[in-house]
């Protein structure tokens, strides 16, 4: 079993994935259509099983804004819009689907990385982490971010490639595409898995 790894669950949150959700005209009905939430939900409880440590990110906008930076159009929509993603409002909430353990972590940031302008990072590193999996809605937004990120910090990352999606397939595949060559390469959840067990 593997000590050194952990999941790098990114935004299975109401406001990215349902469609009542402030991103759901963009993103529910694909990521629906896809069938990523029951696979990655099995694939998270599977690695908690294997002794992975679950770690799981929210794009939350405090009071004051926190650490948000409106320096791009996206940033400059969710800040017009911050009042649904208070850490507190229903839009903030990990999904139901994930069921989230008390085992596990919860990192909220204002950044499109889960690894920035938060002590993530550096929290991972000292416990012993030096590899991540990845998961997590949209493929080509905070997914590829996060990995690139993780990548440079100096963590061998993994994005789970059937446990990912995007607003459309193709967005979705490119985006794999450049990760495969961008990170340590993409696994599938069963060759995850296969990594999680190994001595």
């Amino acid at each position: 079993m593997r000590t050194d790894v952990a999941v790098l669950a990114l935004h299975w949150q109401t406001n990215v994935i349902s469609p009542t959700g402030f991103f759901g005209p963009m993103l529910a009905e694909p990521v629906a259509q896809s069938g990523v939430v029951r696979r990655a939900a099995a694939f998270h409880a599977s690695a908690r099983r294997a002794g992975a440590r679950i770690v799981w990110t929210r794009f939350t906008i405090p009071m004051g804004e926190g650490k948000l930076v409106r320096n791009t159009p996206f940033m400059v929509a969710v800040a017009d819009h911050q009042q649904a993603f208070r850490p507190d409002s229903p839009g903030a909430a990990l999904v139901a689907e994930m069921a989230v353990q008390p085992s596990d972590r919860v990192s909220n940031n204002q950044r499109l990385s889960g690894l920035a302008a938060n002590d993530l990072a550096n929290s991972l590193a000292d416990s012993g982490i030096s590899t991540l999996l990845v998961t997590g809605v949209a493929t080509n937004l905070t997914v590829e971010q996060t990995a690139r990120h993780g990548t440079d910090l100096g963590f061998t990352v993994h994005v789970v490639s059937d446990c990912v999606a995007a607003a459309s397939l193709s967005v979705h595949e490119a985006s794999l595409a450049n990760l495969d060559l961008a990170t340590a390469g993409n696994l599938t959840a069963e060759e995850a898995l296969r990594l999680l067990a190994a001595v």
